[in-house]
């Protein structure tokens, strides 16, 4: 078992910043990556970003590619999603997940991902 645990959440103003953390214990030798993903009230739940877990390769739901970064402490088994020029559109409950199983591809269906975090709530105001 995975288990996961994000920081960073809050309430912001459009065109502010929020970095979220996620932390991971228990079992070592996950082999994909980590990301997240944000579920807003009455919509399904959405990819974001991931990273491979060797940090060599980042991905990004369009919505965000040039706002949003994900990035990795590889020691302390924690990754980042810094949020720049946040949107009303962004606010939701952003929730952290490990990818453990294949394939290998399949970085954007949630079901394809293996363990949750709790979430954080994000809320931007314009």
């Amino acid at each position: 078992q995975v288990q996961l645990v994000e920081s960073g959440g809050g309430l912001v103003q459009a065109g502010e910043s929020l970095r979220l953390s996620c932390t991971a214990s228990g079992r070592t030798g996950i082999k994909y990556g980590m990301g997240w993903f944000r579920q807003a009230p009455g919509k399904e739940r959405d990819f974001v970003a991931a990273i491979t877990w060797n940090g060599d390769n980042t991905y990004y739901a369009d919505s965000v590619k040039g706002r949003f970064t994900i990035s990795r402490h590889d020691a302390e088994n924690t990754v980042w999603l810094q949020m720049d020029s946040l949107q009303p559109d962004d606010t939701a409950v952003y929730v952290c997940a490990v990818k453990d199983t294949g394939p290998a591809w399949a970085w954007v269906e949630a079901k394809y991902w293996d363990y949750w975090g709790q979430g954080t709530q994000v809320t931007v105001s314009s």
